[in-house]
């Protein structure tokens, strides 16, 4: 029997940031220009952006921050930009072309995670002068909270789009349920919310 090798900390890391870069973009499996861009919260919160916007983020904490720009240009993020003009895709903007700068994000972010250490040190210059100072494991973690946060919303935003739900087809964490028996779950979880706020039907 060969001997297990745990990953060490650094690894791990890395390893969870790679896995939540996946799921995410997997989220635009199937989908065409419209359904992957239309807003579906009162915020415009839209399934394309949310790839645009944590794309950028990642180029500048794992860029900027170390000192290892992308040289990408990233007009949305620009301080003359339209507000939240990097979470939402413009007309002129394809779905290959965001697609295209996620891969692109991930390859030069892993490129910086290879190159140095945890306690390697940055500066984020976006964030108050009290706290600039940080380090590779700090922006490590960062990110993996950063794109699970959004990885949660665009489950959401998939699952109103066409029903789709779980991080992949078979998603063992995902009960198996035809429609027919999602569709009694929803109203039974409908009947006990009106239950207890004293609006259900006499």
């Amino acid at each position: 029997m060969g001997r297990v090798r745990f990953m060490d900390e650094k690894e791990t890391l890395h390893h969870y940031l790679r896995v939540r870069r996946d799921n995410l973009l997997g989220k635009l499996d199937g989908l065409g220009e419209y359904d992957c861009r239309r807003p579906l919260t009162p915020t415009g919160t839209n399934l394309l952006g949310l790839v645009k916007h944590v794309a950028s983020v990642e180029l500048d904490y794992f860029g900027v921050v170390f000192d290892r720009p992308s040289g990408r240009s990233l007009p949305w993020l620009d301080d003359d930009a339209l507000p939240d003009a990097d979470m939402w895709v413009a007309a002129d903007e394809s779905l290959h072309d965001i697609v295209e700068l996620h891969r692109f994000a991930g390859e030069h972010s892993d490129a910086t995670i290879e190159a140095l250490t945890l306690d390697a040190r940055g500066s984020v210059p976006w964030w108050p002068e009290e706290r600039r100072q940080v380090t590779l494991h700090q922006i490590l973690v960062h990110m993996v909270a950063e794109r699970a946060h959004h990885l949660g919303h665009a489950d959401i935003l998939r699952e109103l789009i066409d029903g789709t739900a779980g991080q992949r087809p078979g998603d063992p964490n995902l009960t198996s349920r035809s429609p027919e028996e999602w569709a009694a779950h929803r109203t039974e979880i409908e009947a006990a919310a009106r239950t207890a706020a004293g609006t259900a039907p006499e």
